[in-house]
């Protein structure tokens, strides 16, 4: 069966229309509890969303689709996506629910589902959900109707885990800290436990207004925190997104770092205590030539997925690694989480920092990427990649950076958008084989 509902991470667009609407999320509810409704025993869901104006609306629905197939519901109100994962597992829950659109803006939203392990479903998961979405679901007898309360500990036990992940001899005094919360699911427990560990912190995206998650603000548009990093003249700046599970660094100098020079710096420092296991990490196909070389120039493997970090993670299961993540900034690491999140891994960048007493801006450039280049097509319907002239424009560009650089295309997952990244030697090159391709899509499209 197709998967009409559920993308590369989970199911998500724009409120009020298909598939968000409460209607569906009311059935999602259903039959997700029908799917993972195993055995005699009282079940239990756990819901989080972060901070966007239908979170409310979504919320309500999810916990009406729950209760009537018998499911009871914890709810957390504002946390992070790691921190639904987190606690899903520890408090033997059957399921967890995150309502988040991640990085996307407030119109959007989107349901993220996790097993009882705390790891995002899989594909066979969620196709059997799917499947149960257009047939009628059982529902539960008066009597066993689920329960919905609300529970206040959530931001405390999320932080008490965070914390633990810093290593236990050392103090973030003396370091000034900017961090921005993208007015989203972070903007309590962020500033909180870096405030704890002894931070000089000033916050920024800390007041969410229901519409202004990821507005000029967080990850995805770090224009402020530069600004502020800079005015403040502060060590360091930490950028997270809508959900907290992206992480994007901004040096003393202001200057953006991203995800492969954050997992460059996570990974060495773990091969140098000999904690990095698999020999490697594993990133997907967007990351930058340039991380690959200097693993490889430490005897460390890149182990490549499609893009997602749920792609990443399932690697690292099978295949027995401990660092993962994306260029964007989601940065997996499963000694402490079971999926990416952006405060462990920040802890992680602020914990060398400290042990090395070298300024961010040194640190953090562990290597020079090679020229690389994202553009984004938006079409309406159809499938551009398939016309033959697109066909031919991505063959020709593959030719021409045969042997100096790469190709990668993809349409996203999330969005409707065609993605056209190339990198290689020549930064010409690349330039001009992006828009040669990107042409041809928008003439399709």
């Amino acid at each position: 069966m197709g998967r009409r509902y559920f993308g590369t991470d989970g199911i998500r667009g724009r409120t009020n229309e298909s598939p968000m609407t409460a209607e569906i999320a009311m059935k999602v509810g259903q039959a997700a509890g029908a799917h993972f409704v195993r055995g005699e025993h009282r079940h239990r869901v756990v819901i989080g969303k972060d901070t966007r104006l239908s979170g409310y609306m979504m919320e309500s629905a999810l916990v009406a689709g729950f209760t009537s197939v018998g499911m009871d519901c914890v709810l957390l109100g504002p946390m992070p996506t790691p921190a639904v994962a987190m606690l899903t597992r520890s408090m033997r829950a059957d399921l967890g629910v995150m309502i988040s659109a991640s990085h996307n803006m407030f119109a959007d939203n989107g349901i993220k589902l996790f097993g009882p392990d705390g790891y995002k479903l899989s594909d066979d998961d969620e196709t059997a959900i799917e499947a149960r979405l257009e047939k009628p679901v059982k529902l539960a007898a008066s009597a066993d109707i689920g329960r919905a309360h609300r529970v206040e500990s959530a931001r405390g036990r999320y932080v008490h885990a965070v914390k633990s992940s810093f290593p236990e001899h050392l103090r973030l005094d003396g370091l000034r800290v900017v961090i921005d919360c993208a007015h989203g699911a972070a903007y309590e427990v962020a500033p909180l436990a870096l405030w704890e560990l002894g931070a000089e912190l000033i916050s920024i995206g800390v007041n969410p207004n229901g519409v202004n998650i990821n507005d000029q603000c967080g990850s995805t548009d770090t224009r402020a925190l530069q600004d502020k990093v800079r005015e403040t003249r502060a060590d360091i700046g930490i950028a997270l997104d809508g959900d907290a599970d992206r992480l994007i660094i901004v040096d003393n100098e202001g200057r953006v770092v991203d995800g492969d020079q954050l997992m460059a710096l996570v990974a060495a420092g773990a091969h140098r205590r000999g904690e990095l296991r698999g020999g490697g990490i594993v990133a997907t196909v967007m990351s930058n030539l340039g991380l690959e070389r200097f693993l490889a120039g430490q005897g460390l493997s890149l182990h490549r997925t499609k893009v997602g970090d749920r792609y990443v993670v399932e690697a690292m299961r099978a295949e027995g690694f401990n660092i993962g993540g994306e260029q964007s900034g989601h940065i997996v690491m499963t000694d402490h989480a079971t999926t990416g999140d952006g405060l462990v891994a920040a802890l992680q960048v602020l914990a060398q920092l400290v042990e090395h007493g070298r300024p961010a801006s040194e640190l953090l450039h562990q290597f020079d990427p090679l020229p690389q280049l994202l553009k984004n097509v938006r079409f309406v319907g159809g499938e551009p990649l398939k016309d033959e002239k697109v066909i031919a424009a991505i063959a020709d560009a593959e030719e021409k950076l045969t042997g100096t650089g790469r190709l990668v295309i993809r349409k996203s997952g999330t969005e409707p958008l065609i993605r056209v990244m190339a990198e290689g030697e020549d930064s010409r090159l690349v330039e001009a084989m992006v828009d040669q391709i990107c042409d041809a899509v928008r003439k399709a499209a």
